[in-house]
């Protein structure tokens, strides 16, 4: 694709077609400028031929052969013309002048009247007429007429006016020439016309088909275009993601055939080549090497190329999983916002259940009793501490406020928070922790930070392998930078539909996840001033590298820490 995608304007397209239309008019000159180089070259010979054989030329038409030979080499060489549509006036003389006074010599110098010269005058003629203008071009014509009746006055005696044919044919030959004057630059001027507008609309078609392929390569649906021989002679980015294809293996061009699962394709086109387009339809693709793709395809079939009847089938891909995920999505968006209005009614009851235990706790002397008066204010905190995550998910506050976030020693936090992780979820060699960040202090709540890693772990171990170093926490902090966490996993890649909405609430590829883990550490990250992403990385394990998902952390060191690597 070329540097600027953006179209250009219609001045630059004029200027493209003006352009063009210039270099027709240098072709044309240049054309004109060789061939009288070639007459003047012929003449010579001619003349040099006519020497040898005892007939010698008069010395003067001899000189002039040289002479307009000398002129016309300099002309084309030193020349050059001014474009289309402008008088010709200037190069009028060492031109068409020249021509003409070089003919006139050769017609009326005595001694050649055995050769009839007349059909030369033809050249400044057609050269008048198709590089200068009208009047230009009448204007030579009648010169010439002019010239070929007086050549016929002054060579006719006086006693044989009445019967010579000299002047009524040079008269009909100046007619001719003032007709083929007018017609030869009426139809050069018309010429020049089609061929600018021939390049303009050459230029807007290439315009246009370079924004065709710019919105299709665009287009998140997938587009195939498709012959009647089942060949693929157009497939976006979006199309081959779809059909599991390869740019850098798969062609350009490439068939419905190559890929066995690729033949539910095949039918439908062939239905649609049968004048029977698919409004919507779902099917399956069963791929060996990765997840089946599930479709919804719609076809179109184009009018004929030409008279052959030859068409194509226009096929649009769309990602099955994906409309359902952004379906699921609005409903569960719904949800949520019913969720929160629920968490918000459950603050009151929540808060006058804690005022009754505590109230309850004072009158208790037992300490199984109060044993029991401690487990509910534990979980009523729990509870209150979700109902205000929800709630502030469900506002989506930006940063939070400044003044409740903590300095926090984040390898002590984090270190905590594993070995609980991994003594609840009995991982034992399957999970490597190694910390970096020592005495390094960060800007995060606590209780947030596990939130956040809990989170990450989880969906760490749902996917990992069962071999030791399968799950991976580590730290460190960059010089006059961030504080690095990151958690990393040997599971399998995502696909490009899961990694675009991976950080979406509602959005999960699994059909038992609420889809709102990473959303929550998203919103919980920003409120701290933190970042999260993904990407595909490799890690060491067990002496060889392997691939895997890792999220990183980018945190904001608080103004007690120190600065270190």
């Amino acid at each position: 694709m070329p540097a600027s995608r953006f179209p250009p304007s219609p001045t630059s397209l004029s200027s493209a077609a003006e352009q063009d239309a210039a270099g027709g008019f240098a072709r044309l000159w240049t054309t004109f400028m060789a061939a009288r180089v070639f007459i003047a070259l012929a003449l010579l010979l001619l003349h040099l031929g006519l020497y040898l054989a005892g007939r010698a030329p008069p010395p003067l038409v001899l000189g002039s052969c040289v002479a307009y030979l000398a002129a016309t080499i300099a002309v084309q060489a030193k020349a050059r013309p001014r474009g289309p549509g402008s008088a010709f006036d200037a190069l009028w003389l060492p031109t068409v002048g020249v021509d003409l006074c070089f003919f006139a010599l050769l017609q009326l110098t005595p001694g050649t009247a055995a050769i009839n010269y007349t059909p030369l005058l033809v050249l400044p003629v057609l050269m008048a007429a198709a590089l200068g203008s009208r009047t230009l071009a009448l204007g030579t014509a009648a010169m010439v007429a002019l010239l070929l009746l007086g050549h016929a006055a002054w060579t006719v005696h006086a006693d044989a006016w009445l019967n010579t044919a000299d002047l009524p044919q040079a008269g009909l030959t100046g007619a001719g020439l003032l007709a083929l004057a007018l017609l030869t630059h009426q139809m050069a001027a018309r010429l020049a016309r089609e061929e600018v507008i021939a390049r303009r609309n050459q230029v807007e078609a290439q315009v246009q088909a370079l924004v065709n392929d710019l919105v299709v390569e665009s287009l998140p649906d997938g587009v195939l275009v498709v012959d009647s021989t089942f060949m693929v002679r157009t497939a976006n980015p979006a199309a081959r993601v779809l059909l599991g294809s390869d740019q850098e293996v798969t062609p350009h061009f490439f068939s419905l055939h190559d890929d066995p699962a690729w033949e539910q394709l095949t039918a439908i086109a062939r239905q649609t080549f049968a004048d029977a387009p698919v409004d919507a339809t779902d099917i399956v693709l069963h791929h060996d090497d990765r997840q089946s793709s599930r479709l919804r395809v719609r076809t179109q079939r184009t009018p004929s190329i030409d008279d052959s009847g030859v068409s194509l089938c226009v096929m649009f891909l769309q990602d099955l999983r994906e409309m359902e995920a952004r379906l699921r999505t609005e409903k569960l968006a719904s949800m949520g916002r019913m969720s929160a209005a629920v968490a918000h009614e459950i603050r009151n009851p929540l808060a006058a259940i804690s005022q009754a235990n505590a109230l309850l706790d004072e009158d208790l002397s037992q300490p199984a009793q109060r044993r029991l008066t401690a487990m509910v204010r534990q979980n009523a905190e729990r509870l209150q501490h979700i109902v205000e995550d929800v709630l502030d998910v469900a506002r989506a506050q930006g940063t939070g406020d400044a003044t409740q976030w903590h300095a926090m020693a984040l390898d002590d936090e984090v270190g905590v928070c594993c070995d609980e992780w991994r003594q609840q979820h009995a991982v034992g060699e399957r999970m490597r922790v190694e910390l970096h960040a020592t005495g390094v202090h960060v800007q995060f709540a606590p209780a947030h930070l596990r939130r956040v890693l809990v989170n990450l772990l989880d969906n760490a171990a749902r996917y990992a392998s069962q071999r030791p170093g399968a799950i991976q926490v580590a730290s460190y902090a960059v010089r006059h930078g961030p504080v690095m966490l990151m958690v990393w996993s040997d599971g399998a890649a995502m696909e490009p539909a899961v990694r675009r909405h991976l950080f979406e609430p509602f959005f999960s590829s699994e059909s038992r996840s609420s889809g709102l883990g990473l959303f929550i550490s998203r919103e919980l990250c920003e409120r701290h001033g933190a970042t999260i992403s993904h990407e595909r990385t490799s890690r060491d394990q067990g002496g060889q590298l392997v691939e895997g998902n890792e999220f990183f952390i980018g945190l904001r060191r608080a103004h007690a820490g120190h600065s270190t690597v």
